[in-house]
């Protein structure tokens, strides 16, 4: 009878087999590590999470040094093939998306905020026919020509329109990125 048979309660008996089998999950992640391109204090770590995600319907461990074994190899195994399928980040792009970062999102948000506001400025039917083109549900011309009461030939025209005049009335709103960042200084308002 050894220590990892005796049944103490779930915490007791987690640190007696953890006191006991530490020194041989060590030795073994030392050894397995290295081939596996692994750190072998990750590896060895694996093997505790595995341990302690084993259903206590699975009962005691038989064969303890055995377990920790297979159970190094598996978990060394596994590494190797994440490590073949990560690829080294290039720099070429972007380390994070918009909703990954506090700032980019809070910078979209603010920018989604002054595009709907200058399209709500706009002449005519252009901020109907915009707001709903910008709908999250992504109708079809069909459905806006619809909800509108507009032919669904007209949309097309209309929404050039309606962009150029965007795009002239955020122009004069906004200094152009290219003239912003070519001369690092801003030109005079004229």
């Amino acid at each position: 009878m050894t220590l990892l048979d005796h049944d103490l309660g779930p915490a007791a008996s987690t640190a007696l087999v953890v006191r006991a089998l530490h020194p041989l999950v060590r030795a073994e992640a030392r050894a397995e590590a290295p081939a596996a391109g692994l750190d072998p204090a990750d590896l060895e770590q694996s093997v505790w999470v595995r341990l302690l995600e084993r259903p206590a319907a699975a009962g005691p461990l038989t064969d303890a040094a055995r377990w920790v074994r297979d159970t190094v190899r598996a978990e060394a195994r596994r590494g190797r093939r994440t490590a073949r399928r990560e690829r080294p980040y290039a720099g070429t792009e972007p380390a994070t998306g918009p909703a990954d970062c506090p700032e980019r999102a809070a910078l979209g948000a603010a920018e989604r905020r002054a595009l709907r506001s200058a399209v709500a400025r706009l002449p005519g039917r252009c901020p109907r026919l915009l707001e709903a083109m910008l709908a999250p549900s992504d109708p079809t011309y069909r459905e806006i020509a619809g909800e509108l009461g507009m032919s669904q030939g007209s949309l097309g025209p209309i929404r050039s329109r309606c962009l150029g005049c965007l795009r002239r009335m955020l122009a004069a709103e906004v200094v152009a990125p290219s003239v912003r960042e070519g001369s690092g200084r801003q030109p005079a308002n004229r």
